[in-house]
């Protein structure tokens, strides 16, 4: 056993270590932390990072939380480096933006409301374009909201007014108090200041004609209906059909995002927004076709095949090492079958080599017991030629060399029987 250790340990060692420094520098392992940049710690985005960050956390992926003011901020941190992953709105991704971004998909619709006073619209100027001439609440600059109405309004056209920048609550509370002719949101409907003018006396919900159309210009826009009665049928709220736009919110991430940890973000994009609310149905999100960023090949893949075969059977820090270990297989394979092919010869020289290494001594006793000049001389070789068939008689081999050992003791023993007659034929003599 000690011997087949000597023999195989260091091939088995010096494989281990040359994979362990091939999976380190050539294919290292995902890091455990990433940085989230999600919104103000009130908001959805936040909300949904912290559901994120505890299904990664299950992983044993660290997940950092960031405070952001929005979209915009969420952009420039992956840009710069700060973060590595963030929730984004859809539908205000420039072409500077677009450079070094990926998307893992549209995760879930944020529809675009637009409230106005009851008073300023009929039923045939219920539509976003007769707002031109209205103070409208949007957001302050630099704002998901403010882009995304700068941006709809660029695409209808014509001179609108500066935009009010006020947003959230404060907006909503500005239009109840006629601060404001109209305000814009882009928020889930489940947001309270969204329920609040749902339902208030003297705001009127204004829809988007063009939705449409305006989601044929932007993969990441999308037309969304709400339905009648849908909010309260008790009330019947809203009391007709109404054609709103939605910006398909994004799971954005830096293009050096190891893919292990992009196809994790996707697992748990799957248990977080495949659920339906009452304006989309359930397992309508996460979609690879609602992004205005480029979706990444590992979303790609994950969307055609799901997750990858060792995924689904293993945790995620043993399905990675075996994905990475497996592409290294085969070129191991090619060292490692060599490598096997020596070891059996190189095992079998060092046990005979046990053996046969003592024939060169018994070959030099055999001279000098016929040389000896002597009989104390010859009694000499005699003595050291039995110490040495007790030494061979400790001499540890495998049974199935045994054969060999005792074709030594044999030899031994013939050399004894030689040298004594020797002996015997000089005293006659």
């Amino acid at each position: 056993m000690t011997d087949a250790l000597k023999v195989y340990g260091p091939v088995a060692a010096g494989l281990l270590i040359l994979l362990i420094i091939t999976m380190r520098f050539i294919a290292p392992p995902p890091p455990m932390e990433i940085r989230f940049a999600a919104g103000g710690v009130d908001g959805q985005y936040y909300a949904l990072a912290e559901q994120y960050a505890e299904a990664l956390g299950a992983h044993g992926i660290e997940v950092e939380v960031l405070e952001t003011a929005g979209t915009v901020e969420n952009f420039a941190l992956l840009k710069a480096g700060d973060a590595d992953v963030a929730l984004l709105q859809g539908g205000i991704a420039s072409d500077e933006d677009r450079e070094g971004l990926l998307s893992l998909g549209g995760m879930f619709a944020e529809p675009f409301w637009v409230f106005a006073r009851a008073d300023l619209v009929t039923e045939d100027t219920m539509d976003f374009g007769n707002l031109k001439s209205a103070r409208i609440a949007a957001g302050a600059e630099g704002s998901g909201t403010h882009e995304m109405t700068e941006r709809v309004q660029s695409e209808w056209g014509g001179t609108w007014e500066p935009i009010v920048p006020l947003s959230g609550s404060t907006a909503a509370t500005a239009l109840l108090a006629g601060e404001v002719d109209a305000a814009v949101f882009t928020a889930s409907v489940e947001t309270g200041y969204v329920q609040t003018l749902l339902t208030a006396p003297g705001v009127s919900l204004i829809g988007m004609r063009r939705a449409v159309g305006l989601s044929m210009r932007d993969d990441a826009l999308a037309p969304l209906v709400l339905f009648d009665g849908v909010v309260d049928m008790d009330r019947d709220i809203p009391s007709d059909d109404v054609q709103l736009i939605s910006a398909i919110a994004q799971l954005g991430v830096d293009e050096k995002l190891h893919p292990a940890l992009q196809s994790v973000l996707l697992e748990a994009a799957e248990s977080i927004h495949n659920g339906g609310t009452i304006l989309s149905r359930a397992n309508s999100f996460p979609d690879a076709t609602r992004t205005d960023l480029v979706l990444s090949d590992e979303a790609r893949r994950y969307y055609r095949n799901g997750p990858t075969f060792l995924r689904r059977y293993f945790s995620f820090g043993w399905a990675n090492f075996l994905e990475r270990a497996w592409v290294f297989l085969i070129p191991l394979l090619a060292l490692l079958i060599p490598l096997v092919q020596m070891a059996p010869p190189v095992y079998r020289w060092r046990i005979r080599r046990k053996i046969y290494v003592w024939y060169n001594d018994l070959h030099e006793l055999e001279r000098r017991g016929f040389d000896a000049k002597d009989e104390k001389e010859r009694r000499s070789v005699l003595s050291d030629i039995q110490a040495m068939q007790h030494e061979v008689g400790q001499v540890d081999v495998p049974v199935s060399y045994n054969d060999e050992l005792y074709h030594l003791r044999s030899h031994i023993n013939f050399v004894e029987a030689l040298i004594a007659r020797q002996a015997v034929k000089t005293g006659t003599s």
